[in-house]
């Protein structure tokens, strides 16, 4: 498995992070986390467990996800 990270990462207001070095972060962490999602979803496989069992799981994880920071918006002077 290898996908690619989205083209476009939406802010709460519908604009766009345009931060060439936030889109590095962010497209760094989504190889990261494929590498590691894949690696556990093989680990858990060979362990007995059922692919749709472990991916119910994985969905359930990122469901579960919580953030205490503020969501942001575009800055004033940022154009899309």
């Amino acid at each position: 498995m290898t996908t690619t990270p989205p083209d476009r990462w939406e802010r709460v207001d519908g604009s766009t992070v345009a931060c060439t070095e936030s889109i590095k972060v962010l497209s760094e962490n989504w190889t990261e986390l494929e590498t590691h999602l894949q690696e556990s979803f093989d680990d858990a496989v060979l362990l007995g467990v059922s692919k749709a069992d472990f991916k119910a799981k994985m969905h359930a994880l990122v469901e579960g996800l919580t953030c205490d920071f503020k969501e942001l918006t575009a800055p004033p002077n940022q154009e899309d």
